[in-house]
């Protein structure tokens, strides 16, 4: 299965190129918003396109042509204004699904953020934040893609543990980001997580045991 990941260059996307490449039966497509990194992809073996989140629905359908998935992990950063955060965590994502429409490609993945389905749980310090997820999250539920929706607590850089906890709502807590790739790779190999929204926060769960229960309830 060759699939975009949308965001690449950032922790989450590096991680999760990482993972895919070393998975049997995956392959990935880094997309990534500049030449220099792309540079680092390509030497590293890895199929690379280079286009913003800013430009054209065309320009992503064309990024997106010939791939069997798409995963969505990018985001405008914490260092951005309500303005970035909305062209690209909520803009960016709905053209990248109507780019998959577009492209013919089925299967998305969506990387969110915990307890943004509900108003009452938003980030009272980045309402714009929460928003956007919030709605762009509601979009690709009602795009007619094949999507799971991912939605982690406060990410860390500690080192994956393989362990986490699965619902549809979940108290706020971390999770270290490589554990977010690995649980990502694990719904890409799993068809039943189709139609699935999950908050995700570290746990004592094995990864693919915490999906089966999940998708089993």
């Amino acid at each position: 299965m060759k699939t975009l990941i949308i965001g690449a260059n950032g922790q989450i996307g590096q991680l999760l190129v990482q993972k895919i490449q070393q998975t049997n039966g995956l392959t990935a497509v880094a997309m990534v918003r500049k030449e220099e990194q792309a540079a680092t992809f390509k030497k590293q073996g890895v199929e690379t396109v280079v286009v913003d989140l800013e430009h054209s629905v065309d320009q992503i359908a064309a990024a997106a042509k010939g791939v069997d998935a798409i995963v969505f992990t990018a985001g405008s950063g914490g260092h951005t204004g309500a303005d970035k955060t909305m062209l690209v965590d909520l803009d960016g994502a709905i053209k990248s699904m109507e780019a998959a429409q577009q492209a013919g490609v089925k299967r998305y993945i969506m990387v969110s953020a915990i307890g943004v389905h509900h108003r009452d749980k938003w980030l009272p310090r980045a309402p714009h934040y929460s928003a956007a997820k919030h709605y762009a999250d509601r979009w690709l539920e009602q795009s007619g893609l094949d999507y799971t929706i991912v939605r982690p607590g406060p990410l860390t850089n500690d080192p994956g543990t393989g362990q986490v906890s699965i619902a549809v709502d979940l108290e706020r807590a971390s999770i270290p980001r490589e554990d977010v790739a690995a649980t990502i790779v694990a719904a890409l190999k799993n068809n039943h997580t189709i139609g699935k929204s999950f908050d995700l926060v570290g746990g004592d769960t094995l990864i693919e045991d915490a999906l089966n229960r999940f998708i089993d309830q």
